[in-house]
């Protein structure tokens, strides 16, 4: 690495940090991965200049709030996830059949065919749909990749608002400073549960699974803990590193400037989002209504976001991380191996049949 990409980074690093420290100020939920998207974006937008940020920062970020996520299965709540799988199945699908109904209502409305407007609103990951949105004849990756990336970044801002808000009624972390675990309790039992994450997580990017540093962790940790090893617990001040690492990620693949009909791409952005997360929040609610998790527990398992930001979220308002790990890794896989294959067949029947009614 060369002195200006170190300096980049180091600046890149203390522009998120002080956004952070801003959020945090202004008692803003989720504040240091919140302030950390917002200071960057803020920055690139004025400035129009590229930022310095590795991949391996933001994978260590993922890996840290992976592995605090593998914490939370335990045996007891492997047992438990089992038994929700036909909801999990039941849930997942209904969000992607509520995705595919709006997304073909914007397509009408706005038109923009309707390949490009349903692949940019699958809340799957943002690699995945634009690597099927490069392989899918006549989707305009553009409109993929803002849709998506407009999708995850109003997930970011809107979910802690209603998490937060008067809807859920959670005012404030449920770990309290003299509670929270410290450095010297990681030592030495972390170093097992290091080299385990690590070794999954490059054995997952070699099979090209999704979210490889982050489903190595969670694995690695879950497996550690039922043969009888127990990880320590995260403190506060390295969960909070993990939420700048991941955030100036995510503020730096905002690119605005860089698209055609900005104003309208934009609307339509917000348009679905807004309607994906409040459908998503009806779901949640018949979700905690069946199985009398807390309403917290079943809006972050269902909200089509990332895990990370979800078990980030999660940690903040003390929700059950094992249930929404389950739901979310269900999710994840669900989208990974059966949407691709069954989206290609339907835009493929969808084109042979507009062919021969020509």
């Amino acid at each position: 690495m060369n002195k200006q990409k170190l300096l980049s980074l180091v600046f890149a690093f203390l522009l998120a940090a002080t956004g952070g420290l801003i959020f945090h100020l202004l008692h803003i939920p989720v504040a240091w991965l919140l302030g950390s998207i917002a200071s960057i974006m803020i920055f690139s937008l004025i400035t129009k200049k590229e930022l310095y940020w590795p991949p391996f920062l933001r994978n260590l970020g993922i890996v840290i709030i992976g592995y605090s996520m593998g914490l939370s299965l335990t045996k007891e709540a492997l047992i438990f996830i089992s038994h929700q799988l036909p909801s999990m199945f039941i849930m997942t699908v209904l969000i992607i059949l509520f995705s595919a109904m709006t997304a073909l209502l914007i397509s009408k409305f706005t038109g923009i065919n309707y390949p490009s407007v349903l692949i940019g609103s699958i809340p799957g990951g943002l690699s995945q749909m634009m690597i099927l949105a490069e392989e899918t004849k006549g989707v305009n990756v553009t409109v993929v990749t803002f849709l998506q990336v407009i999708r995850l970044i109003m997930i970011i801002f809107l979910v802690p608002v209603l998490i937060f808000g008067p809807i859920f009624g959670e005012s404030q972390s449920y770990v309290t400073e003299a509670a929270a675990p410290t450095w010297n309790g990681l030592y030495p039992n972390i170093i097992l549960f290091i080299m385990t994450a690590i070794f999954l997580s490059i054995i997952f990017k070699k099979m090209q699974a999704p979210t490889p540093f982050l489903l190595g962790p969670i694995i690695g940790t879950a497996i550690l803990g039922l043969i009888g090893f127990n990880g320590p617990e995260l403190p506060i001040g390295l969960l909070d590193l993990s939420q700048i690492l991941i955030g100036v990620n995510i503020g730096l693949m905002m690119h605005p400037e860089n698209l055609d009909h900005k104003v309208r791409l934009i609307g339509l952005a917000t348009l679905f989002s807004t309607l994906l997360i409040f459908g998503s929040l009806l779901l949640s609610y018949l979700l905690s209504t069946f199985f009398h998790f807390s309403a917290a527990t079943s809006f972050l398992s269902l909200s089509p976001g990332g895990m990370d930001q979800m078990a980030i979220i999660a940690h903040e308002v003390g929700a059950d991380l094992s249930v929404i790990t389950g739901y979310q890794l269900f999710r994840l896989f669900f989208i990974f191996f059966a949407v691709p294959p069954l989206l290609k067949w339907v835009f493929k029947t969808t084109s042979k049949v507009s062919r021969s009614s020509e």
